[in-house]
Parts: C-alpha cells; sequence; structure tokens
C-alpha cells in the first residue's frame, strides 16, 4: 500500500488556544500590529504606483509610430522563482520587476548581457531590452545559489503579428488545466522514491588508547542523486549529503581528522560547539588553509551540551551550499520531561520513537532539500499512533523556511540546542539560516500527514511537487 492510501481516523482534541484578544497587552500589540499593517500597506500602494508609471510611459503592448510592435512585461522575483509575464511578440521588450520576495535578487538577460540592479524586498527597476527578434532568451538571478534554487526562467520571443498569449502553465504553454492537474498528482503518487545515497548518517568512532574519540573525514566533489535520476555535482564530507552525524558525550576528548580532495582550500568551523580559539575552523584567523591534498587534525574537549553543526567556512559560498554541512550533537536531548505546555503534560517516561536531524538547504546544486533529497525522494517519518517523535531543525541555507506539520503542532523546546525556560506550541516553526530548533510532537492520529515548508514556490511548481516536503506515516493501532 501507498503511504498515500494509508487509513485516517478522526482528529484527536489539541491543546486549547487564547483567543482573548479585545483588551490587555495582547489587545495593544494587535492594535500596534494594525498600525504595522497600514504602513505596510501604503508602502505596498507606492510600489504599484511606481509600475503603474512605468507602465504608463511605455507599457502594454502598442504599435509605435514605425509600427514595430513594444511591450512592456511584469517580472516578480521571489525565493526562488521568476514569475509574470514571460511572452511577447518580437519587437521593442522592457521589463517591469517586482522584488516579491524577502531577500535581494536581480534579473539578467544571458543571451544579450544585461542586467537590472540588485533590488532589496518590495524594490522596483526597470530592464530595457531594445528590439528582440523571436526566439527564447534566458532570465536568471545572478546572486550566487539562486540560479541553482530554481530562479531561471525563458522569456518566449514570437513573431510579430502572429503572437498568441501563453496558455496556462509558462513552460507547460498548451496543457489543459486537468493535465497540469495530472502533473501535480502524479509526481505525488512517486513518493516516497529510491535514489542512491542517505546523508546524516550516525558515524561511529573509533576509540583511541587513552578514550579520545576519533572521527575521519574526507572532504570531496562527488555525483549526488538529490530526486530519481538527477545527479548533481555534491561537495561532501565521507561521500554524504548532509555529512555524517556525529555524536558524543558530555565530558569525551574529540578528534576528527580532515583530509580536504576538493579543488579548493577549506576548514571546517564547529557551529555552536564551544572550542578553544586555535579550533574554531576559520582560516586564516585561527588555522591555515588545509589545501587540495593536505590532513588537519582538530581536537578539543566537548564540555557543553549542544545541538550544533558543521560546515566548512573559507570558500563556504560554494563549498556549504553544495552540500559540506552535517549535524554534530554532545549530550542527550534535552527534552522537557513532566512540563505542562498550555495544558498538554509531556510524559516523565516519554521515550520518544526517532530522534532525527532535518537540514534544510535551498541554494547551490543541492537545491531546495530536505537532508540533501529533494521529493519524492524525501524520507517519510513512519510511527504508529500514539508516538511521540523528536526533530532538529539544521539551516544550512540562504534564507528562512517555516516549516509546517500537518495535523500534529509542535512543541518548541530548544533554540540552538539551549533548553527554553517557557517551551511553546506552533504548526509552524520558521528557521532562518544558521538556526537550530528542536521539537517534539505526538502523532495522535493516523493517515498520511504531509510535512513541508511553507514557501509554497519551495515545494511546488508547474510540472509537479517537489523540493522541501516529507510526510509523517502515522499506522493505526492494531
Amino acid at each position: 500500500m501507498s503511504v498515500i492510501d494509508q487509513p485516517t481516523t478522526e482528529p484527536a482534541p489539541r491543546a486549547p488556544r487564547n483567543d482573548d484578544s479585545s483588551s490587555g497587552p495582547l489587545g495593544t500589540a494587535l492594535f500596534a500590529l494594525g498600525i504595522l499593517g497600514l504602513l505596510g500597506l501604503l508602502a505596498g500602494l507606492v510600489v504599484l504606483a511606481f509600475v503603474a508609471l512605468i507602465r504608463d510611459d511605455g507599457g502594454g503592448v502598442d504599435g509605435d509610430a514605425t509600427g514595430e510592435s513594444a511591450s512592456a512585461l511584469d517580472v516578480s522575483l521571489s525565493e526562488f522563482a521568476i514569475d509574470g509575464e514571460l511572452t511577447a511578440p518580437a519587437g521593442d521588450v522592457t521589463l517591469n520587476i517586482v522584488n516579491a520576495g524577502a531577500i535581494e535578487h536581480n534579473l539578467a538577460v544571458r543571451e544579450l548581457g544585461l542586467q537590472s540592479n540588485n533590488l532589496p524586498s518590495r524594490g522596483v527597476d526597470t530592464l530595457a531590452l531594445g528590439n528582440l527578434d523571436a526566439g527564447t532568451y534566458e532570465l536568471f538571478c545572478t546572486i550566487s545559489g539562486h540560479a541553482e534554487s530554481g530562479m531561471v526562467a525563458e522569456l518566449q520571443i514570437g513573431e510579430a503579428g502572429e503572437f498568441e498569449d501563453a496558455d496556462l502553465g509558462g513552460e507547460h504553454a498548451g496543457l489543459s488545466a486537468e493535465e497540469m492537474d495530472q502533473l501535480m498528482i502524479d509526481s505525488m503518487l512517486e513518493f516516497p522514491a529510491e535514489t542512491e545515497g542517505l546523508g546524516a548518517q550516525v558515524m561511529e568512532p573509533e576509540i583511541l588508547a587513552d578514550g579520545t574519540k576519533r572521527f575521519e573525514l574526507t572532504a570531496e566533489v562527488i555525483p549526488w542523486e538529490v530526486s530519481p535520476g538527477e545527479f548533481v555535482e555534491a561537495w561532501a564530507y565521507n561521500e554524504q549529503v548532509p555529512g555524517p552525524f556525529i555524536k558524543v558525550d558530555i565530558g569525551d576528548r574529540v578528534q576528527i581528522e580532515l583530509t580536504n580532495l576538493t579543488p579548493m582550500g577549506t576548514d571546517i568551523h564547529w557551529h555552536g560547539i564551544h572550542t578553544p580559539n586555535d579550533q574554531d575552523g576559520v582560516s586564516p584567523y585561527t588555522q591555515d588553509p588545509i589545501r587540495t591534498g593536505e590532513t588537519f587534525t582538530y581536537e578539543f574537549d566537548a564540555e557543553d551540551p549542544a545541538i550544533g553543526m558543521y560546515h566548512a567556512h573559507l570558500h563556504s559560498q560554494t563549498s556549504v551550499i553544495n552540500g559540506m554541512f552535517a549535524p554534530f550533537q554532545i549530550g542527550e536531548n534535552p527534552l522537557p520531561y513532566g512540563e505542562t505546555v498550555s495544558g498538554v503534560t509531556i510524559p516523565e517516561d516519554l521515550e520518544p520513537v526517532f530522534e532525527k536531524p532535518m537540514v534544510v538547504n535551498d541554494a547551490g546544486t543541492i537545491g531546495l532539500t530536505l537532508n540533501g533529497k529533494s521529493f519524492p525522494a524525501t524520507e517519510p517519518l513512519v510511527m504508529d499512533e500514539g508516538d511521540w517523535g523528536v526533530i532538529h531543525y539544521y539551516n544550512e541555507g540562504l534564507t528562512a523556511h517555516p516549516m509546517h506539520l500537518h495535523q500534529f503542532p509542535q512543541l518548541v523546546y530548544a533554540k540552538d540546542g539551549i533548553p527554553l525556560d517557557h517551551p511553546y506550541w506552533a504548526d509552524t516553526v520558521n528557521v532562518s539560516p544558521g538556526e537550530r530548533y528542536s521539537v517534539l510532537f505526538q502523532a495522535d492520529t493516523a493517515g498520511t500527514w504531509v510535512y513541508h515548508c511553507h514557501i509554497l514556490t519551495h515545494v511546488e511548481r508547474a510540472d509537479g511537487m517537489f523540493g522541501m516536503v516529507t510526510a509523517v506515516v502515522v499506522n493505526p493501532k492494531s
């Protein structure tokens, strides 16, 4: 039986929510948010007015004095997509560009060598392309990692006088709505798909005579199957993306030997892990770069509990976004045993059926992935009705990702490995670059429940579901 076909039962009651927002500090906060919302609306109107001004100046598809066609196309940039009007007849073409995303983007036309300014969120610009002949022109964002994450599109220029508006679907122009529906459904029914390679596997250490736990890592560029049949050039530790999961106990002496087989110098930064300065892994400040073919050994005591990670620091704009990242944990999981949060008591004898890392990425050759894989190759989480599970989020990407688990609220109990004095329930947890969040949830309702980033262009495109999606499969009680 496919995971999509698992039976479901009625949902169990949820923890109570406090909806009284009519007075007190919460009411005051909502009033302030209303003011901020009004200011945001005014800012949006300014952007729209600017775009309207541009369009009034040369917008639309009209004939000029010589009879040639002139087109002004609205193009929207976001994380990580290029959308909007991407078809026009041959003739003079201008792009009216709006950054609808949360981070900086730009727009370039490869064949013409033209590029807009870098635009902040809500920024606008125009890019005059001149008189274009019929053909296909590649649009892309030049900022590192953005094109690889999906910011690539085709501008279709048709023969003058024979131009027709594009049908539904952009690159799938000509498909009916029913055919588009079927593409999406077919992509979803492929889950879970098998691919070569599995990342973040727990690495067993060699125990030296003095009790030191020794780990050996090799950094190299490898072929990595990110989704079925899609192999990319990944930068990896021990042929894994993410690299091996290193887990040690508080008080352990830790030794990690790194051999660099990548084409550039490298190092390892122990992100969120307390180390002496000379072991921090930031060349050239704390060490010399580890050149191609060289080996370097890090050594430090695991003094403090941590849910951290390790990644390259030198050339990180290439090596990290392409795969050189991994989880690192010191000590036991700091669960809030016996605590009551919003009316829900966490059992004192709780034993989660799994404690898993979920490393999110959005750039480089790896692109929009969970633990180095893109849907439908992402790993489903399988558990029985009533079981508890733990996920540690790690963001090694370039932008924040709001991670949403259907049906089951997530108890956020630790931030960057530090236990929270006041854990809280959330159905969506926003994880920014470099952050780690630890969440606990109970699967109290059987069925297949989708688990994904809630930036929708990170999970769906015209040809179906992809990217940062997996599912929790809950087997019913026998």
